[in-house]
């Protein structure tokens, strides 16, 4: 595949040249022509993946606002229920690969709200685009393969494999190669669907997990208090015993005592003036999953509050919180009723959404931000 590629400047000719070509590399792979024909026809090149490949929440938003949305009320009550359902699966997963029932829930809520939210990209057409015009072609190309492959295979039709701008899919959202490596058909029906059966979900991603070296019993790691004189290692990779911990003055957030053993690092995601953790090898499991550290911590953070554990100790370094799922919408609905957004009140935050706050931010005598905050919130809301 040519990486030079672009669309739209590319045009549709090119982009029809490009899939031609890709129908003749997944053919070569081994995907059945009557599957690769089905699979091509009619998509068009989608300029939104290619977008949303270049801007990535967990990389791009402070660690507070992250939080914020990710681990609120509604998904910690709605997990709390989704585990009084799936209870029996849950409890049968956590025997079979030691992985902790709370962490799996929470990894289910955060990655598609419980099966809510899935992604409705068609995963062929996401697949050609970010191959043909994105800056990952090959890997992109080989994705687009292994979905294929998936579809032969007959865990899954064609029609239902939608899920993200980037690919993945399911309830727990696999990418076709994680897919093919590691799914498992725990509910014994012969098939591997991690888009149609919550069993076969949740158990997948116990076994990414254990495969991970997620280690039973040992919990990610707990909030910790630092003294206001450490000049001592961080980061999750630079571990160290408990013992060597409380030696450095480092005690837990709630007053409790420290673990006897284990080994954990370090990790302060928003400075010396936030919160900060010991996190330990399974913490680690759940960055391997999608390698940042603030999704990471969100998963592990939603678990604990599953499990009924409150609130961290410590705020965040801000004084203009972030803001829940729900609060977003409101945000929304008062720029609507402002004249400024002429979107939905969905609580996403896109660029129109960003905008509209930097003229509602504009009109109050604020910096122009489009940070959807608690400051803003508050001045729309007129209180």
């Amino acid at each position: 595949m040519a990486a030079t590629l672009a669309a739209p400047s590319a045009g549709a000719a090119s982009f029809e040249a490009c899939v031609k070509r890709l129908r003749g590399d997944v053919i070569k792979a081994g995907v059945k022509a009557d599957i690769a024909d089905a699979a091509f026809r009619d998509i068009k090149f989608d300029e939104k993946v290619v977008r949303f490949s270049r801007n990535q929440p967990e990389y791009r938003l402070a660690i507070w606002d992250y939080m914020a949305f990710l681990v609120d009320p509604a998904r910690i009550a709605d997990g709390k229920q989704m585990m009084e359902v799936e209870e029996k699966t849950l409890r049968a997963i956590e025997k079979a690969y030691g992985v902790d029932r709370f962490v799996l829930a929470a990894l289910w809520g955060v990655e598609s709200d419980y099966g809510k939210i899935e992604g409705d990209f068609f995963l062929p057409q996401a697949f050609a685009s970010l191959a043909c015009a994105g800056r990952r072609p090959g890997m992109f190309k080989g994705e687009l393969i292994h979905a294929l492959k998936i579809v032969g295979a007959g865990d899954v039709k064609l029609q239902d494999l939608h899920g993200s701008w980037a690919g993945a899919f399911g309830h727990t959202q696999f990418m076709p190669s994680t897919y093919r490596r590691l799914a498992v058909d725990f509910d014994r029906d012969g098939r591997r669907d991690t888009i149609n059966s919550v069993p076969d979900a949740l158990a997948s991603s116990a076994n990414f997990l254990k495969k991970a070296g997620w280690r039973s019993g040992l919990p990610w790691g707990f909030e910790v208090r630092v003294p206001s004189s450490y000049k001592g290692p961080t980061g999750r990779s630079r571990k160290a015993s408990i013992a060597a911990w409380a030696k450095r003055g480092i005690t837990r957030a709630d007053g409790r005592a420290l673990p006897r053993s284990g080994s954990y690092g370090l990790l302060r995601p928003a400075g010396k003036s936030g919160p900060a953790f010991l996190v330990s090898r399974n913490f680690d499991a759940l960055y391997s999953y999608n390698a940042a550290e603030s999704y990471a911590l969100a998963i592990s953070h939603l678990s604990d509050r599953l499990s009924g554990k409150g609130a961290l100790k410590t705020a965040w370094p801000t004084n203009d919180p972030g803001l829940s799922r729900a609060e977003r919408k409101r945000l929304q609905e008062l720029l609507i009723a402002q004249g400024l957004y002429k979107g939905e009140a969905d609580g996403r935050m896109g660029p129109l959404t960003a905008a509209a706050i930097k003229e509602a931010e504009k009109k109050a005598g604020l910096k122009p931000t489009g940070r959807p905050g608690a400051r803003i919130l508050k001045v729309l809301a007129g209180s």
